[in-house]
């Protein structure tokens, strides 16, 4: 990684984003942190801090491309060239698809799949001129199959994937030295479940296995370094659903219609009192810090094959390829 590299992280105040900023803090980064959440913004500087990086935090809500657009022109004269742009910013709903309001849609689609749009489009208005950079979407295995309850979060992630191939292919074809990749997540440790606006009537929790933000960190930064790649799966999970789902559409449907909304609870009640993140941050003046990890680490795993596969692309391709041969070279040779 060259020194004092500039990165932007929006989302930085909480869950992967605030992984993926400690992550690159304690690589020497110069690290622009974007969220609205207040107190999660000034603890996750700190982090970035205590890490080893430079830190500066920007209040934002991506929602609004003019403050996405005025904080990317603030990173470039404060910090310098921007060399990395992560998307991770989103919010959601817990719901039945007829329980959520109209606003509700709108604000889950502007935060989380137009934010993504407009941090690409700040990145890109500075990244092309100079013919470098690398951006980073960060996806789910919800991007390729949707769930239930989580209709307005599936629908930003599809509509992510779609847009993001869209615009690798015109770099692409521009010959540019300005890379995007997406990486895909599994269920994540994060804050998310204690904040998103829910409507079920207990505590909503992410679908195991259960990973910790930490190795989600890891694979994004694996990303920026290798970013001619598409896109990286980060969990067993996340390669078994999209393999499923690419064979055995139907079959997941059934699935998931009868499991689907009792994994993504746990038995305790809803509390009444739990923030919603959904117009305010839940980590603003008037809140509290939530850190990276959620509610769940009795059950989230630190690490995964998935994660070391990806980064070992090369190897296991040669592996692959020398048994292949070894096998035809066997037959061959019975053959003889």
């Amino acid at each position: 990684m060259p020194a004092q590299q500039v990165v932007v992280v929006t989302g930085a105040s909480g869950g992967i984003g605030r992984a993926v900023a400690r992550a690159f803090g304690s690589r020497g980064a110069k690290v622009a942190l974007l969220a609205r959440g207040e107190k999660g913004l000034a603890a996750a500087a700190d982090d970035v801090r205590s890490d080893g990086g430079l830190a500066l935090p920007i209040e934002v809500d991506v929602a609004d491309h003019e403050q996405v657009f005025a904080a990317a022109a603030r990173v470039e004269e404060e910090l310098g060239p921007i060399d990395v742009w992560v998307n991770v910013a989103f919010t959601s709903v817990f719901a039945p698809f007829d329980q959520i309001k109209p606003e509700e849609y709108k604000r889950v689609t502007e935060v989380s799949y137009l934010g993504f749009v407009y941090g690409t489009m700040a990145a890109l208005e500075r990244m092309k001129p100079r013919d470098r950079g690398v951006i980073v979407q960060v996806g789910s295995a919800l991007a390729y199959r949707g769930i239930p309850l989580q209709s307005a979060y599936c629908g930003a992630k599809h509509a992510i994937q779609g847009f993001n191939e869209s615009l690798r292919c015109e770099l692409m074809h521009e010959k540019s030295n300005v890379h995007v990749t997406m990486v895909q997540m599994p269920a994540v440790n994060t804050p998310q479940f204690s904040w998103v606006l829910s409507r079920l009537p207990n505590h909503a929790q992410p679908v195991p296995p259960i990973y910790q933000p930490e190795l989600a960190a890891r694979a994004v930064v694996f990303a920026t370094e290798h970013p001619r790649r598409r896109e990286y799966w980060v969990g067993t999970s996340t390669t078994a659903t999209l393999i499923a789902n690419k064979f055995f559409a139907g079959l997941l449907d059934r699935y998931l219609a009868k499991t689907g909304f009792k994994s993504q609870q746990t038995s305790q009640p809803r509390s009444p009192d739990q923030p919603v993140n959904l117009r305010e941050p839940a980590d603003g003046a008037d809140g509290h810090d939530f850190g990276a990890h959620g509610a769940f680490d009795d059950k989230a795993k630190g690490s995964d094959p998935q994660v070391w596969a990806s980064q070992h692309h090369g190897t296991l391709v040669g592996a692959a390829a020398g048994a292949a041969a070894a096998a035809v070279g066997v037959a061959v040779a019975r053959r003889r």
